[in-house]
């Protein structure tokens, strides 16, 4: 496996394998890597013959007052992980190499995808998001990317990106990768304290309850309140609990993907999570 931050030895690399008929994959992460980040690479191995795996925490996705500068990072850790996984390449650019100008080219998406959800607690995240990963698809030049499920808005907005920039990349996505006992795997779950970690998943666990509730035909705005009212009992703080198209985030339509989505405080840590639902 080859660590490089310099531009120019990571294309000639990419273009090397690609010159050969290799298929080249991308992995992009923020580090402090956990089993979820490496399903991801095991998962887009399936799909390329060389796997790319980028590290860098992004300042364009982090808000005032986020945890920017406390974001865990363990670059050792995350190194020796991927070794195991049998990653290829390991791209570290710094934030010189990422942002060169003064003043960026930033990218925005959709308000109907980006100024909800996730976007409203956290205003200018997505464009941060797809700033970077676009960045990162003009690094790489990868033939394919993999995203998981948990960041399902991300998830989408990266897909309706590479569609509408008419980018060569396949997106790829994993299923959330759960701990046992049902939490969504995340860096930010070690911010909890080891009671709120017994109780994070109740967030799971109320998810999944709503879901089975709208298969059943029961009403969406009083199941909708009681998950809520149950989420506060267990010391939650919500902050939203939408039932919306997996397609466009627009409302649900019968016989089409649907998916319920969460985001609440525990603590210090703020969990996303989401399930798909069936009527």
């Amino acid at each position: 496996m080859r660590s490089v931050n310099q531009l120019d030895r990571l294309r000639l690399a990419v273009a090397e394998w690609q010159a050969k008929g290799d298929r080249v994959g991308l992995v992009p992460t923020m580090g402090n890597l956990h089993a979820g980040h490496l399903g991801l690479v095991r998962a887009i191995r399936k799909h390329c013959d060389r796997v790319v795996v980028s590290i860098f925490v992004n300042p364009t996705q982090f808000g005032p007052g986020e945890d920017f500068q406390t974001y865990p990072r363990t670059l050792e850790a995350d190194l020796e992980g991927l070794k195991q996984e049998g990653c290829d390449l390991v791209w570290l650019p710094d934030v010189d190499t990422m942002y060169p100008l003064a003043e960026s080219f930033l990218v925005q998406p959709p308000e109907h995808l980006s100024n909800t959800l996730c976007g409203l607690d956290r205003p200018g995240h997505f464009t941060g998001v797809a700033s970077v990963v676009l960045r990162l698809f003009n690094q790489v030049r990868p033939d394919v990317a993999i995203f998981g499920e948990k960041d399902f808005q991300q998830l989408l907005i990266i897909r309706q990106m590479v569609r509408d920039l008419a980018l060569p990349i396949e997106i790829q996505a994993l299923p959330t990768v759960r701990e046992s006992d049902g939490l969504a795997m995340s860096s930010r779950n070690q911010y909890l304290t080891a009671a709120e970690r017994a109780t994070a998943p109740v967030l799971h666990q109320t998810l999944t309850e709503l879901a089975e509730k709208l298969a059943a035909e029961q009403p969406w705005e009083n199941s909708r309140q009681s998950a809520w009212d149950q989420l506060e009992a267990a010391g939650f703080r919500p902050q939203y609990l939408e039932w919306l198209s997996a397609e466009d985030l627009g409302l649900p339509q019968p016989g089409r993907p649907q998916r319920l989505l969460v985001a609440a405080r525990l603590g210090k840590a703020r969990l996303i999570d989401n399930v798909g639902v069936v009527c």
